[in-house]
Formats: C-alpha cells, sequence, structure tokens
C-alpha cells in the first residue's frame, strides 16, 4: 500500500507541528540561554517545513526525471521488486522494536552498544551493504554521544562502554 504524497506529507507536518508546540512546553533551564525545549522545536520545525515541501509535491519533478534517465540508459528492464508482506511488516515493525530495544538495553549495555547495533540494523534493513552498513554503526553513535555530551552536555548511559570525554 502507497500513501500519496499528500497525506504523508500532511502527517508530516502533524508531527512536527506537534514536537514543536511539546517542546515549547519544557520549562527553560535557570541560567542557560539554550534550554531543553530548543531541540524538540527545531526538529519540529523542520519537519514540518519538509511535510509541507513533500504535500506540495517540490522535488516530484526531479525523482520523474531521474527514473526517466536511469531506464534510458539500462539495456535490461529493471526486475520487478519481489517483497513479501512478511518482509514488508517486518521493516514496519522495524522502528518500534528498536525503541523497545533501546529502552530495554541502553542502561545495561550504555549508548554506544545500543546505537551501533540500531544503526546497523536499519541499515541493513534499509537495503545498505555491509560494507557500508558497519563502519557507519561504528562511527556514528561515538559522534552522537560526543554532540549530546560535549555541545548539548547531556550524558548518556555509559554502559560496557565508557566514552573518554
Amino acid at each position: 500500500m502507497q500513501l500519496p504524497d499528500k497525506v504523508t506529507g500532511l502527517f508530516l507536518v502533524g508531527v512536527g507541528i506537534a514536537a514543536a508546540y511539546g517542546g515549547s512546553l519544557l520549562p527553560p533551564v535557570p541560567g542557560q540561554q539554550i534550554g531543553p525545549e530548543v531541540f524538540p522545536m527545531v526538529v519540529g520545525i523542520g519537519l514540518a517545513i519538509c511535510g509541507a515541501l513533500i504535500a506540495l509535491g517540490v522535488g516530484h519533478r526531479f525523482e520523474e526525471e531521474a527514473e526517466a534517465d536511469l531506464a534510458a540508459h539500462s539495456d535490461q528492464p529493471a526486475p520487478p521488486e519481489r517483497r513479501s508482506k512478511a518482509a514488508i511488516g517486518l521493516k514496519v515493525l522495524l522502528p518500534p522494536a528498536l525503541l523497545l530495544f533501546y529502552v530495554v538495553a541502553v542502561d545495561r549495555l550504555g549508548f554506544v552498544p545500543t546505537g551501533a547495533a540500531m544503526v546497523l540494523a536499519t541499515a541493513l534493513a534499509l537495503g545498505a551493504r555491509p560494507k557500508l552498513a558497519i563502519p557507519l554503526a561504528l562511527v556514528t553513535p561515538v559522534g552522537v554521544h560526543l554532540v549530546f555530551y560535549k555541545l548539548l552536555r547531556v550524558p548518556l548511559p555509559d554502559g560496557l562502554l565508557p566514552m573518554p570525554w
């Protein structure tokens, strides 16, 4: 089942507005210019803008041109995608399963190993080759941990692999 771009775009606008509104309700931290409300508001506003662009069809022409260009340069027809309903169902369940995994595992394993497992699972599920997925899974959680710890000053669980900073 595929939803039209207007439906998914408007859904993202709604989620973005809800995230920005929820972020605006967070109390400020005394003595800090940037509090906990900034991150959800920035993400929510960005999500709402992207959703509006999707709903308006911005960039859709480029996708059609790229597909036509690919078809013109291809010698053989593209093989039909063969995805079973079970495979599609598993991909749909991946985000909530990863969130549950994070909640259960992050305190025991720590942020970096939990994040690495999540990035690896997501990359492989989206079709990345292991040659790319494994380095991405090793580097990304360390970078995210560094941003949260040094820039945002939000401590993340150390678990089995504490970071040196």
